[in-house]
């Protein structure tokens, strides 16, 4: 039986529901990236129905930040996560080889949420914004002008992809050529401690990074990311010895949880009819923190489009989209696999705080181009002279 939501506060109540009703816009898969699309979509005035196999709250490992610039995102898709819970942070800190660098965002603040949280203030925006919601659904395939899902041929005129990093409807619509294709593994889990700090911080080492995110009063998300498949937190945290001795005898809030981090560039996110958004349309390492921000904007983008009646400018939007989290994750990946670029980058922000602090701007899109390339030309200038 399929199910759809039915929201009542925070409360969800399954119902039966149908799925062989025609669409305008049939959204594959429910996570974050799927939900912002079906609202963006809702907001211009279409009928649109969205289908995953999971029931909700939908987690996964991931590390639970969104940046001001994704804050903004959202908001210009009617989503506030100023919510009960959400715990803000004013910037980012680096740590690693006894160096320490931060910085506060240009504007604003940014918030840890929990991913359930998250998931949750989404299907409450979705349901307020009447998108019809399936869950616990299976789909088959899809074809020029309609969606299989358990065994009916759900007619549709536009088939957004919503369904993750491993995307069937990627498959099948063919689209899966990538240009760029790297994996890194992480895991998170919570720890029931208040956060010592006001800023998400990355902690560098040999075999990867921890990210710390506040998501609470009394709560801290921890998150390894890594090389290593088979590198979990309980044996990488003795690598960092500080924040070993912090979490040492905290009890835990939440199991540990794994994911796979991906940097992959797709050759094209639409063919025919068919766009995919988040995740299915490529992706930048985690090390980024800009996944979200990303998704918002591409819902914004992929939205414009359908009205047009046109996908030809999603993926030109797409490609706009993306283009500065790439660049930024190819240098935070050459910091990762190399230890001596690594440490001689952070003594240089060390010393020349301006520096940092003009890569978090870039960072969050506050910096104009040329801005961006002659805060580059400093700290490459700094490098060299360490």
């Amino acid at each position: 039986m399929n199910f759809s939501v039915r929201h009542q506060g925070n409360v969800s109540e399954p119902r039966p529901s149908g799925s062989g009703a025609s669409t305008d816009v049939f959204v594959v898969g429910g996570g974050p990236a799927g939900l912002a699309a079906a609202i963006a979509a809702r907001r211009r005035g279409f009928d649109v129905t969205l289908a995953d196999c999971s029931i909700p709250p939908i987690d996964k490992a991931c590390g639970e930040g969104i940046m001001p610039d994704g804050l903004a995102a959202a908001r210009s898709l009617g989503i506030d996560f100023a919510i009960p819970g959400a715990h803000p942070f004013r910037g980012i800190r680096f740590c690693g080889r006894g160096e320490s660098v931060a910085a506060c965002f240009p504007h604003g603040v940014a918030l840890g949420v929990r991913r359930t949280t998250l998931h949750q203030v989404l299907l409450d925006r979705a349901a307020e914004a009447g998108v019809r919601m399936i869950w616990g659904a299976r789909i088959t395939g899809i074809e020029a002008d309609a969606v299989h899902i358990d065994g009916r041929r759900a007619p549709a005129r536009w088939i957004v992809g919503a369904d993750g990093g491993r995307s069937l409807v990627r498959r099948w619509a063919n689209l899966n050529a990538a240009a760029r294709d790297t994996r890194r593994f992480a895991f998170r889990r919570h720890y029931a401690i208040a956060p010592w700090s006001e800023y998400m911080e990355i902690h560098w080492g040999e075999a990867g990074q921890l990210y710390l995110t506040p998501v609470g009063a009394r709560e801290l998300c921890v998150v390894l990311i890594s090389r290593d498949q088979h590198l979990r937190l309980d044996d990488a945290l003795p690598a960092f010895p500080a924040i070993a001795a912090r979490l040492k005898n905290v009890p835990l809030s939440s199991a540990e949880r794994g994911a796979i981090s991906a940097s992959r560039s797709l050759k094209s996110v639409c063919r025919g009819n068919v766009a995919l958004i988040g995740d299915a349309s490529g992706s930048v390492d985690a090390i980024t923190g800009e996944g979200l921000c990303l998704l918002f904007q591409q819902a914004a983008a992929l939205a414009d489009a359908l009205a047009a009646g046109d996908l030809a400018p999603y993926q030109a939007a797409h490609n706009r989209i993306v283009r500065r989290a790439r660049l930024m994750g190819r240098l935070l990946l050459l910091l990762d696999r190399y230890p001596l670029v690594r440490w001689r980058t952070l003594r240089a922000m060390a010393s020349h705080r301006h520096l940092f602090s003009g890569m978090l701007a870039m960072h969050v899109g506050e910096l104009s181009p040329l801005e961006s390339v002659s805060n580059g030309l400093a700290l490459g200038w700094h490098f060299l002279t360490i």
